[in-house]
Protein backbone atom coordinates (compact mmCIF):
# COMPACT_ATOMS: atom_id res chain seq x y z
CA UNK A 1 0.00 0.00 0.00
CA UNK A 2 2.04 3.39 -1.53
CA UNK A 3 1.69 6.32 0.23
CA UNK A 4 -0.60 9.71 -1.67
CA UNK A 5 -0.74 13.15 -1.41
CA UNK A 6 -4.02 14.62 -0.75
CA UNK A 7 -5.71 18.05 -1.92
CA UNK A 8 -4.13 19.26 1.29
CA UNK A 9 -0.50 19.61 -0.36
CA UNK A 10 0.33 23.25 -0.62
CA UNK A 11 2.79 22.36 -3.03
CA UNK A 12 6.01 23.82 -1.09
CA UNK A 13 8.47 20.69 -2.18
CA UNK A 14 9.51 19.65 1.27
CA UNK A 15 8.76 16.56 0.62
CA UNK A 16 10.41 15.88 -3.19
CA UNK A 17 13.83 15.73 -1.81
CA UNK A 18 12.96 13.62 0.91
CA UNK A 19 11.91 10.58 -1.21
CA UNK A 20 15.26 8.26 -1.00
CA UNK A 21 13.51 6.63 -4.36
CA UNK A 22 12.33 9.29 -6.28
CA UNK A 23 9.06 8.76 -6.14
CA UNK A 24 7.22 12.26 -5.95
CA UNK A 25 6.76 14.30 -8.94
CA UNK A 26 6.33 18.04 -9.01
CA UNK A 27 3.05 19.09 -10.69
CA UNK A 28 -0.48 21.24 -9.61
CA UNK A 29 0.23 19.71 -6.36
CA UNK A 30 2.76 16.62 -5.76
CA UNK A 31 2.36 13.22 -6.81
CA UNK A 32 3.57 10.05 -5.68
CA UNK A 33 4.51 6.83 -8.15
CA UNK A 34 2.74 4.00 -6.20
CA UNK A 35 5.23 1.91 -8.47
CA UNK A 36 7.95 3.55 -6.58
CA UNK A 37 6.58 4.12 -3.08
CA UNK A 38 8.75 1.88 -0.86
CA UNK A 39 6.41 3.31 2.26
CA UNK A 40 8.70 4.76 4.27
CA UNK A 41 6.80 7.83 5.43
CA UNK A 42 9.88 10.30 4.92
CA UNK A 43 7.33 12.19 3.15
CA UNK A 44 4.62 12.33 5.63
CA UNK A 45 7.48 13.03 8.38
CA UNK A 46 7.95 16.44 6.48
CA UNK A 47 5.17 18.14 5.06
CA UNK A 48 4.03 20.77 6.93
CA UNK A 49 0.25 20.13 6.03
CA UNK A 50 0.10 16.31 6.43
CA UNK A 51 -1.08 16.10 2.85
CA UNK A 52 1.18 12.27 2.40
CA UNK A 53 -0.86 9.64 3.75
CA UNK A 54 -0.87 5.39 3.11
CA UNK A 55 -3.65 4.77 0.68
CA UNK A 56 -6.32 2.25 2.09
Amino acid sequence: MAYHITDECIACGACQPECPVEAISEGDIYVIDPELCTECGACADVCPVGAPQPQE
